[in-house]
Parts: C-alpha cells; structure tokens; sequence
C-alpha cells in the first residue's frame, strides 16, 4: 500500500539517513527504526505534557510516553526542577549519596511486597541480576519462563518454545550460545497443564520460573488471576523462586504494581520504566532473606558504576512521590476506561473488528473480537492494520508507538480534552483502515 504523507518529514528523513552512519539501522534500539510502519522515524526535539514535537515541528498527542516512563507527561516540573538542582551539584560520584536512600525509602515504606532492593541502570539489568540472585540462592540452574514474555535481551531469556507443551528454549537471537538457551524452558501463557508438567518434570533443576505478571511487551495479555494464584501455589510447592517482572506493570497499575494489584505475593521483583522518572533506572527487589545473597552480605556478585546516579534518584524521587497523591491511580485509570469505552463504542457501532484491552494506564488495539491471553492468538496479518492507522494518526497529530504489539500509555498529562481529541482522531482513522 502506498501511505500519502500530509505532513512535512524533511528534517526527521534527513537525520535518520545522517544516523545510518552511525548506529545500526540508524537506531540505538531496534523498533525506533519504524520497520513495522511507514516512513522515516520522528526525531523528537521536545515534549511537554501529554505532547511533543518532532524537528519538522510537528506536535503529537502523545501515547507511547518513552515506552511507559513518562507516567506524569513530558517535562514534569517537579521532575525538571529536582534534576536540575542536582545536575548543579554534580553527575556522578560512585559512591552512596542522600539521595539513593531517600528514593529506596519512599519505595520501601510504601510497597508491602518487598523489604530490601539494589538500584541498576536498566531494567534489562535488572532481570539478569534477579535471574543470578534466584540461582544463587537455590543452587539450581534452570529457568522456566513463558511464551509471550519479554524481559530485556537478558541471553538465556532471549528464546522462544519449541514444539510441545513444555520445552526447552530455543534462541531468537544471533550471539546467544546454544548451552545459554538451554537452561531455559517455555510454556505457553494461561496454560496449568503445561506449567504443572514442567515443574514435576525439572522442578528439581528450576531455580526460578520469571513472568510479566501483566504482560505487556507482545500485546497486552491480560492473564486470569486464578493462573496467577496458581503459579504461585504450584511455585512454592516445588520450591522454586517466582520473579514478577514489573518493569511495565510495576508504579503503572498502582503503587504496588501487579503484585499489589492481584495481591500475590512473588520472591523478587524487577522494576524499570517509572521508577527512574525518564532517566534510565531499574531496581530488583525481594524479601530482606533473599536480598541478604546479595555481595557485600552473601556471595551472589553484582555491581554497576552509575548504579544508584543521583541525577537518577533524584528524578525517581520526583517522580514516585507524586504518583503517591491522593487518588493518582484511580483518576489514571478512570481516565483511561473513559478513553478506551469511547473509541470502543464507536468500533462497535460500526460493525468494526476490533477490541481494546486495557489494565490501570495500560491499553492495546487489537484488530479482533477475541480475548487474547497469549501471544499465539494475535494474527500477524493484523499487523497490515495497525500500519494503516499508525501511519493516518501520524496524519492527524497522535502518536502511538511504531509496532502493533506494542501497548499505549495514559498519562497523568492527559486531560479530557485531550483524550476526547484523540479518541475522536483514531476513530477517523479506523474509517479508513475498514474502508
């Protein structure tokens, strides 16, 4: 399908071709590169509030928020100002500072799921160290995670299952020693049968099983919480650790995250995204036992030279301590419901296929009727849809992020109006994908 571009690209064209030079593909991160939609990549040269605006100077509504961080909008002011005052103050120490005990403890005072945590620098880092830990203190190798699930481009979890139920994994990436994926097995989302059989079957060599609780990076594939109930059940049964991987979910559908959210209570938790206020931070956490393996305290070595950056902190700090206000969470996700139902209704009014899940801030488009729980069930060909529609909301002034199975985000920055406009633009849009 040729895509006819209202707007003006030029200079977002012009630095992408100048970026090839440079970085592979022109990107310092795969799915920026827009292969999966139409057209150069926007090169964003500001953002404030629920909007940017790219170098051809044109503005976005904006629901991608840097893939989910940006949970107050761009350019928060309490965020700006704070970062700014320590910038002054300097960059980097490597050492401890005020500022790392004061974000650890505004998490730990207010996150009844765990009781100690170590700041990283990402949230890819996060998981591998969690991964380590859960190893350490079990003795055992062997990983169990699941079909759908996306921790970072940690190596033994960069895999995919194989055929039958319960496998072992097998690499979806260049560089990744066979010997790494196969200490790891995959199951399939929402599948009891296939988890119970894994476990009877290697439970012995499983140090942990690791799972996106609300998991988010390949759709939104909102699992029952009964399965979540017995992951737990059957985890503690064969004495292996659960991780709850809550880059995503973690500070997004409550303080607490998806552990709070389904009151289940996971060994370690890794968190990224909001926790770092837009800058890059991750955290892994877990009871005062298990985080006691940790070197200086226990044998389980990690470390990390800008871990713990107090420009970092200090935008974490900002910005948690204002997702604690009065109601922050139930306004965010009354104000998503609103803009989901609205853009549903109309779907359904025309007779549309499609469906629109949503948890907290969290949405996802789906070109179907169909309750989607596993990454199986969403159909590639649906993906020729969504480029239709990315490419026509670009048009009309809103962003979503550059793949079809990636989730939307509202912000705290979203007001109604803004949200009543973007609904109103993407039901435009799906007259012309149906048309």
């Amino acid at each position: 399908m040729k895509f006819e571009n209202r707007i003006n690209r030029t200079q977002s064209a012009s630095l992408f071709e100048e970026a090839k030079n440079y970085f592979p593909g022109g990107v310092n991160s795969p799915v920026r590169a827009f292969k999966s939609v139409s057209g150069p990549p926007l090169f964003i040269k500001r953002g404030e509030g629920c909007r940017f605006t790219d170098e051809d100077n044109n503005t976005y509504i904006d629901f991608c928020c840097s893939w989910g961080p940006l949970i107050l909008g761009h350019n928060n002011a309490e965020i700006k100002n704070m970062v700014i005052e320590t910038v002054e103050k300097g960059t980097s120490f490597g050492t401890p500072t005020k500022l790392g005990n004061s974000l650890g403890k505004l998490i730990l005072e207010n996150h009844s799921y765990i009781e100690k945590m170590r700041f990283v620098s990402s949230g890819t880092e996060a998981v591998m160290s969690a991964i380590r830990l859960a190893r350490g203190v079990k003795g055992k190798s062997k990983v169990l995670k699941f079909e759908g699930c996306y921790h970072g481009h940690v190596d033994s979890l960069m895999v995919k299952a194989g055929s039958g139920l319960a496998t072992f994994g097998v690499s979806t990436s260049a560089g990744i020693p066979e010997a790494f994926a196969k200490e790891t097995l995959v199951v399939p989302l929402n599948d009891k049968s296939a988890l119970k059989e894994a476990l009877e079957k290697h439970g012995d060599d499983i140090a942990c099983v690791i799972i996106e609780p609300i998991p988010a990076n390949n759709g939104l594939l909102l699992q029952e919480k009964s399965f979540l109930e017995y992951l737990r059940q059957v985890c503690t049964e064969h004495d292996v650790l659960l991780i709850f991987d809550e880059v995503i979910s973690g500070f997004r559908v409550g303080f607490e995250g998806a552990a709070g959210y389904y009151g289940i209570q996971p060994d370690i938790l890794t968190f990224g995204k909001i926790i770092g206020g837009g800058m890059p931070v991750g955290a892994y956490a877990a009871s005062a036992e298990i985080m006691g393996h940790i070197a200086p305290e226990g044998a389980v070595y990690q470390a990390g030279t800008l871990s713990a950056n107090p420009v970092a902190m200090a935008a974490g700090f900002a910005a948690l301590r204002q997702t604690l206000g009065s109601n922050f969470y139930e306004n965010l996700a009354q104000k998503t419901e609103y803009f989901v139902k609205k853009i549903q209704a109309y779907c359904d009014e025309q007779g549309y296929e499609v469906s629109i899940q949503n948890i907290g801030s969290i949405f996802w488009m789906a070109f179907t009727k169909e309750t989607i729980r596993s990454a199986d069930q969403i159909d590639p060909a649906s993906m020729e849809k969504f480029k239709i529609l990315h490419h026509d909301l670009l048009q009309r002034g809103v962003y979503l992020g550059p793949s079809g199975y990636e989730v939307g985000f509202v912000s705290a920055a979203h007001q109604k109006e803004d949200l009543d406009q973007a609904a109103e633009t993407i039901c435009v849009a799906m007259d012309i994908v149906f048309s």
